[in-house]
């Protein structure tokens, strides 16, 4: 047996179905090399440095969640099996995904950074906006450093925070980074004095992850749709090599292998419905799923979709019926009119289109 496959071995046992995927691609994300290019168009500290130069610069405090997981045998995917949990009295308790520590170059500059996963970056799906929980973390990011990175009031002595959150996009335009920070400007008087603060800095990073998408253009953003694709491990780790220059470590070739089985098992589109019900039953969700996200898909080109309509389209298990929404949707020119449709009964859209 190979390191690999031992530490396969110690994985596969720990959990099982979504939570397992989830699980493994976070620790999968919290490997270094993958970490350096991720700070790299990130955090503008890091903008200017090679990737290998970054990846000496991250410490090795890393940290996924509550996981346990193998220590690492290089210094290229090192985790640590300690608590990403932060706890203040009063003010409840919340986990992070990834937390690490940086030190960009040699200025004796520590950053503290937290790496966050996210299905999606909508008010509808999420039910709140998402810059508001970022504002949180970083908020907790800072408040946790009382009596830890300073003292008493020595508030100079704050480091800097950042965090960073990947959120998946069905969009074919929906590859691009956002940025959240601090600004200062100058309400009043003569003194000019407007610029942006570093201390707090919140990061979107949207990637896609609907099948035949071209490349994205940004670098990033482009090996991060390879990473969470339905590629093969065996395809995946040749493109990491070859196209981002990546070193296959035993920990790194570990994490891709056991994420890619547990993708292998699990039909990611019907993923929470199937799990417990099987195989079978995982792909007609993942059908249905797919073409209720169809129809939405173009509906979206007439503006923000109601939420009747939205509703409706979501709510719907009849997957001929949809295939005659998705016609509609191509022809409808508003929300009026493709909502005749949806109160039509299927025979009377079959004679319409």
């Amino acid at each position: 047996m190979s390191e690999g496959e031992t530490y396969l071995a110690q994985t596969l046992h720990t959990t099982a179905g979504a939570d397992a995927y989830d699980t493994y691609a976070k620790a999968l994300l919290a490997d270094k090399q993958i970490l350096a290019w991720i700070l790299q168009y990130t955090v503008r500290e890091f903008r200017n440095m090679s990737i290998s130069d970054i990846t000496s610069c991250i410490g090795d405090d890393i940290t996924v969640g509550t996981m346990p997981i193998d220590p690492g045998l290089t210094n290229l995917g090192r985790i640590r099996q300690t608590c990403t949990e932060d706890n203040v009295p009063g003010e409840g308790t919340i986990f992070f995904d990834v937390r690490f520590s940086a030190y960009p170059g040699k200025t004796g500059l520590k950053l503290l950074i937290n790496l966050e996963t996210q299905k999606s970056s909508t008010l509808r799906d999420l039910h709140y906006h998402l810059e508001n929980r970022i504002i949180f973390y970083l908020s907790r990011m800072i408040s946790a450093q009382k009596n830890t990175e300073f003292y008493h009031s020595d508030y100079d002595g704050l480091k800097k925070v950042r965090s960073i959150w990947i959120c998946m996009n069905r969009k074919k335009n929906g590859d691009f980074i956002e940025e959240i920070c601090l600004v200062r400007n100058t309400l009043e008087g003569g003194q000019k004095d407007s610029r942006t603060l570093d201390l707090m800095q919140g990061v979107i990073i949207n990637i896609r992850v609907g099948e035949n998408m071209p490349p994205s253009p940004c670098a990033l953003i482009s090996m991060l749709e390879v990473l969470f694709s339905r590629r093969s491990a065996a395809e995946k780790k040749s493109i990491l090599e070859t196209k981002y220059g990546m070193v296959m470590t035993v920990e790194l070739e570990g994490r891709l292998n056991t994420m890619c089985n547990f993708s292998e098992c699990i039909i990611e589109m019907g993923i929470e419905e199937g799990l417990e019900k099987g195989r079978e039953q995982g792909l007609k969700q993942g059908k249905l799923n797919c073409g209720r996200q169809n129809v939405l898909d173009l509906l979206e080109d007439l503006g923000e979709i109601p939420d009747d309509i939205h509703t409706r389209i979501t709510e719907e298990t009849d997957s001929q019926l949809l295939r005659r929404w998705l016609k509609a949707a191509a022809r409808a020119t508003s929300f009026d009119a493709f909502r005749t449709i949806l109160n039509m009964a299927p025979a009377g859209i079959g004679q319409l289109l």
